[in-house]
């Protein structure tokens, strides 16, 4: 868990996740005036030791989960505990998180720096080359947990309920930790963003934070659920957080399921009502 110093993001003042637009709509063949929540959309910087490592587009909501679960799923660190400091800042042009790495960890980052040629160009973040878009992971611990059909199905059915931010803005994405009890199970967190990629960076920085004192998460007993495609960067945080199962509503790409069956994950997707899709290790779905 990390430190009680590190900023809790209620005694934060971070601007509103939506804000109120006027707009012209077309309803049963007329036009008319309204008004529409949507969310919004604010540059959000990393920096380690002082300097910026990334800035990422975001919904300005759970900050300090989405450094906790970037900075995890980036590789900067391995462990929540090795920030030892956070400080948040909210600026009109957007936030910046202000990051103290244990000095092993600042020292690995450092000399990672220090290697690098030139800018990036792939479109991640703190990369020196195309061939680590894909760099190794390790993959997810052999277990003999399974998930039945109907608690994939409860899965999915229960993200619907949890997704607030999605109901006023029909625009964002959401992962969420479904964690199995017997042959049912519950859903014990939900992150929203206008990233797909940054949803699951806050959720990964919820389950490592341990937030949820009254059921605290276990990764490797639960699946990660998804309302977007799976692309590679999916599976990969997957497996930084530990999870054996990724459930999407959306359809994976051919390299997420090539990592996901190199990482020891059972991949599903395409989940529609009482169907769904398995593409890789089958074994753990139960009839």
């Amino acid at each position: 868990m990390l430190k009680d110093h590190l900023p809790d993001d209620s005694l934060i003042v971070l601007p509103p996740v939506t804000i109120e637009v006027s707009n012209i709509i077309r309803r049963q063949g007329a036009l008319k005036s309204s008004l529409r929540q949507v969310p919004e959309e604010l540059p959000v910087a990393f920096s380690y030791a002082g300097t910026t490592h990334a800035v990422m587009m975001a919904s300005p909501a759970d900050i300090a989960d989405f450094a906790v679960g970037f900075s995890l799923c980036e590789g900067i660190i391995s462990d929540p505990a090795e920030i030892e400091a956070m400080d948040i800042e909210v600026f009109t042009a957007g936030i910046d998180v202000q990051m103290q790495l244990s000095d092993l960890k600042r020292d690995a980052l450092t000399a990672r720096r220090r290697h690098m040629a030139g800018p990036v160009g792939c479109g991640l973040c703190g990369i020196e080359s195309l061939s680590e878009a894909v760099r190794d992971f390790s993959p997810v611990a052999e277990t003999d947990f399974t998930l039945c059909a109907t608690q994939i199905v409860q899965a999915a059915e229960q993200m619907w309920d949890l997704q607030v931010l999605h109901r006023t803005t029909r625009a964002v994405h959401a992962a969420g930790f479904y964690q199995a009890s017997g042959i049912s199970g519950k859903i014990l967190a939900v992150r929203e963003d206008v990233g797909r990629h940054n949803a699951l960076d806050k959720l990964a920085g919820f389950l490592l934070r341990g937030q949820n004192a009254t059921q605290p998460a276990q990764p490797a007993q639960g699946a990660v659920v998804v309302t977007s495609r799976v692309s590679l960067e999916m599976v990969q945080k997957t497996a930084a957080i530990g999870a054996p199962f990724i459930i999407a509503i959306s359809a994976p790409t051919a390299l997420a399921i090539r990592t996901a069956e190199a990482l020891n994950i059972t991949l599903i997707a395409l989940v529609r009502g009482e169907e769904f899709d398995i593409y890789t290790h089958p074994q753990r779905v139960t009839a």
